[in-house]
């Protein structure tokens, strides 16, 4: 019989060991990890990560983060650089080598070559008289604790510190930056998250797909505008061109009686609802779930108050915007 107590409190043994070992490492940050982040702000070229093992895995993640959030950044297996790819290591990119030990010797020849070339090195280890921070230009230093496994072998709260530091380290440069969520779009455009952060200028309709009208339009030949364009309204706009109302089928219903014989103007919802092309869609979808419409103009009072696309809920839906 499994004993669910007990696996149970095993979970939350690892857990709190983990728990421990990010507030030491918290409490332990200081002056050199600032120094590494102006280290990296200075990066002409890219943040190259290596580290052999786990510590390889956790490289691959902070590269990824890096790169996601404006910094310049590539994974470079040690094993592969001994056989070739130090030659993708340059004097303007900055080198982030992890081991928990400071002694891993894969990551030699890695270690050497940027001694050699002048390159910069940032080394992340657990021991301040280890080789690699020895060797690192900067070194920041994880906090000597015991594994989170019980048996102290099994890489789990030094995994654990050295992911958060290198989420610490991408953070702090992209706060610097001053990252926005539309700069991460940029370079995460796939996805869930891609289709959260698009702006309603990603997905809105424009130029001769907009289904306009004047006020003076008859309403037979608004109409036929409504059918063409296929969104189920029309926005009405005055002289100048700016947007002063909308005909919705609402509007068709509440004015059946002699329709033909109006006009677009006598027909539409004056001061329709209307959204800017930078808003995020999401808030799009959220604004036309709260006045149950399915359509939403896009106009920038600010510039001319003219419609410079139409949002319908459908394109919001195809986007994974929900």
């Amino acid at each position: 019989m499994v004993d669910h107590a007990k696996l149970l409190g095993t979970a939350r043994r690892v857990i709190t060991d983990e728990a421990d070992g990010l507030r030491k490492l918290s409490d332990g940050l200081g002056d050199s990890f600032v120094k590494a982040v102006e280290l990296l702000l200075e990066a002409k070229g890219r943040i190259i990560v290596s580290g052999m093992g786990k510590s390889g895995h956790i490289a691959r993640k902070i590269a990824a983060t890096l790169a996601s959030t404006g910094t310049p950044a590539q994974f470079v297996h040690p094993a592969e650089a001994s056989h070739g790819d130090l030659g993708m290591l340059t004097r303007n990119d900055v080198v982030l080598v992890l081991s928990n030990s400071g002694e891993t010797p894969e990551l030699a020849d890695v270690v050497a070559y940027t001694r050699r070339f002048q390159i910069p090195m940032i080394g992340v280890a657990s021991r301040p008289d280890s080789t690699l921070i020895k060797q690192a230009d900067i070194g920041l230093l994880l906090p000597q604790v015991e594994e989170a496994c019980g048996i102290g072998v099994v890489p789990t709260t030094s995994t654990t510190m050295t992911l958060a530091l290198g989420d610490a380290l991408a953070v702090a440069l992209m706060e610097h930056r001053a990252f926005t969520p539309e700069n991460f779009r940029d370079f995460h455009p796939g996805g869930k998250l891609g289709a959260r952060l698009s702006r309603v200028r990603d997905l809105m309709h424009t130029g001769d797909a907009l289904p306009l009208v004047t006020a003076t339009t008859p309403m037979q030949d608004t109409l036929l505008v409504i059918s063409q364009k296929g969104f189920g309204v029309v926005g009405v706009i005055d002289d100048d061109g700016r947007l002063v109302g909308i005909v919705t089928d609402g509007d068709l219903r509440r004015h059946m009686d002699g329709l033909l014989d109006r006009t677009a103007g006598q027909v539409m919802t004056a001061a329709p609802t209307t959204v800017r092309p930078n808003a995020l869609a999401e808030e799009a979808v959220a604004l036309m779930n709260a006045r149950t419409i399915t359509c939403l103009f896009a106009l920038d009072p600010d510039i001319s108050g003219k419609a410079q696309g139409i949002l319908h809920i459908h394109d919001c839906l195809r986007a994974g915007v929900v």
